[in-house]
């Protein structure tokens, strides 16, 4: 058996006009077909591909887990989750079309006879769906079922494809606890799965704003000119929710906001923010950027996170009017538990173009209000023209909003109209529903497609991943020494977070801008 071409199709009558890979014919393997993830977010998804035409006619949808169940019973079930959760209303006809090519494939993820009858039943479907052999294995699973799951596939001869087809494996996030963990993960994978058939989804970067960084930034000459420490005076990158835990405490207890935002979403968001111009759009070229913005992070000392970085928790409070507990009642959290649910870190990028701009990270649960955005605070102009007329003049700040309301907006100055000289900021706004008229689709929609498609973009790589958890570890250990650790801050549920948070920027003259 031959290791599948991984490279994208394209189609001959769009190019030139896009550079957008085509998808190929497949069947979608997901363990963990009975979760959450299945039901909220890759099945709605792959049924909006198939409502707006970019889901190849000869798809199939193989679902493996556990439980005992018919194909009928799981398409049921998929369809009243869908029905629920999908961005757009689910309509009768296309839903009966797209359940035909769904499957259900009951067996333990341990359970070597289940997948040599997976192996089977694929070949079957390749047969009568004109799949092509091609196979996308998604993990919607917890990651210490990653190695029987591998281990399994290469028995079966799964992880391999005959010539002309291919097999790629989808890995969720979280990727480790740690690097030593990381690597280990990596380890699991690449025994049966080599780094090109590899993605590993972040679904933050399948955001329509997330992608249209790299537009905003080499696509439009006013700005890269100004994107240096030149005329830069600071970012600030925040992620904030109006949720607690949610019934997560579980996973969210080992992991806390950290390694579960700040390591993944955060530090890609700023890679985007912070990359070179690559060489072209490739994926590898795009990636090599990404990796050499992570590897010139200013790593932190113990010292350095006692001044740089802060952790913070939620207490009881009221979000909405609607009184919620704290953290530490939450069910299934220990009353002592010392796990941060909100994350502020200043850091710096150690390179040319970034030198000493300091770039401000803040994560949080239970705050005021949900969205993610990034500022960028461009340095003020001199006063002198104006000093008779005004006593300061605000910062020119771009606003990339990743969700909701996807969009961009830019803060200048104009001269109010009337007879006096008086300055004010206004905005000028962009959304990006209003603009083009359609829905952007939902982040899995776009990364799903892209795997399907073997464009590995938006996609982690392994040394990004890596080079990630070096710069966390050293934040995390400070957190988790015995001796002389940060003291977790606390803050009421509703509020912008602790208090010493603000202080991270008032030493500097700066404040968080407000969502």
């Amino acid at each position: 058996m031959s290791q599948a071409n991984d490279h994208p199709n394209i189609n001959p009558l769009r190019e030139g006009l896009s550079t957008r890979a085509v998808p190929q014919p497949c069947s979608v393997v997901i363990f963990g077909a009975t979760g959450d993830l299945t039901h909220r977010k890759l099945i709605p998804a792959l049924y909006n591909l198939a409502a707006d035409g970019d889901l190849p006619p000869a798809v199939a949808v193989v679902g493996f887990a556990r439980r005992e169940k018919t194909d009928g019973d799981f398409r049921k079930e998929l369809e009243e989750s869908t029905r629920k959760f999908s961005r757009q209303p689910v309509r009768d006809e296309i839903w009966n079309t797209f359940a035909q090519a769904v499957y259900y494939h009951q067996s333990d993820f341990s359970d070597e006879a289940g997948y040599k009858s997976l192996a089977e039943r694929l070949d079957k479907i390749d047969t009568e769906r004109g799949t092509r052999g091609n196979r996308l294995f998604y993990f919607a699973v917890a990651p210490d079922q990653f190695e029987p799951i591998v281990k399994h596939l290469k028995a079966a001869g799964l992880n391999e494809a005959c010539e002309g087809s291919w097999a790629r494996v989808i890995v969720e996030k979280p990727f480790g606890t740690d690097l030593a963990s990381a690597r280990e993960l990596n380890r699991v994978v690449r025994s049966s799965f080599s780094e090109e058939q590899t993605y590993r989804i972040d679904h933050f970067l399948g955001k329509e704003t997330a992608q249209n960084i790299l537009v905003l930034r080499f696509a439009n000459a006013i700005f890269e000119p100004l994107w240096n420490a030149r005329y830069l005076d600071h970012v600030q990158i925040t992620a904030s929710e109006t949720l607690g835990v949610e019934g997560r405490a579980g996973y969210y207890e080992g992991a806390g906001a950290l390694r579960d935002m700040v390591q993944n979403h955060l530090l890609q968001l700023l890679c985007l923010i912070a990359m070179e111009p690559p060489t072209d759009l490739s994926a590898d070229s795009i990636r090599d950027e990404k990796v050499k913005v992570v590897r010139s992070l200013r790593r932190m000392t113990k010292e350095d996170v006692a001044i740089n970085a802060l952790r913070g928790q939620y207490a009881e409070g009221a979000i909405n009017g609607k009184p919620v507990v704290g953290y530490r009642a939450e069910k299934n959290v220990d009353p002592k538990s010392i796990t941060e649910t909100y994350v502020a870190l200043r850091l710096f990028i150690d390179n040319w173009r970034w030198s000493d701009v300091p770039i401000y990270l803040r994560v949080g649960k239970r705050l005021p209000k949900s969205g993610t955005e990034i500022s960028v605070h461009f340095k003020k102009a001199p006063l002198v023209l104006f000093n008779k007329e005004a006593t300061t003049l605000d910062q020119n700040v771009l606003v990339i909003r990743i969700q909701p309301d996807e969009g961009i907006s830019l803060r200048m100055q104009a001269k109010m109209p009337g007879t006096s000289f008086r300055i004010e900021p206004v905005k000028m706004d962009f959304h990006y529903g209003t603009s083009f008229g359609k829905a952007s689709p939902e982040a899995y929609e776009r990364l799903l497609l892209d795997a399907m498609s073997g464009d590995a973009t938006l996609f982690a790589r392994r040394d990004e991943v890596e080079e990630a958890w070096l710069f966390i570890d050293p934040i995390e250990q400070a957190w988790h020494s015995e001796k002389d650790a940060p003291p977790l801050c606390f803050y009421p549920s509703g509020s912008w977070g602790p208090e010493e948070a603000d202080e991270l920027l008032a030493r500097e003259g700066r404040i968080w801008r407000r969502l």
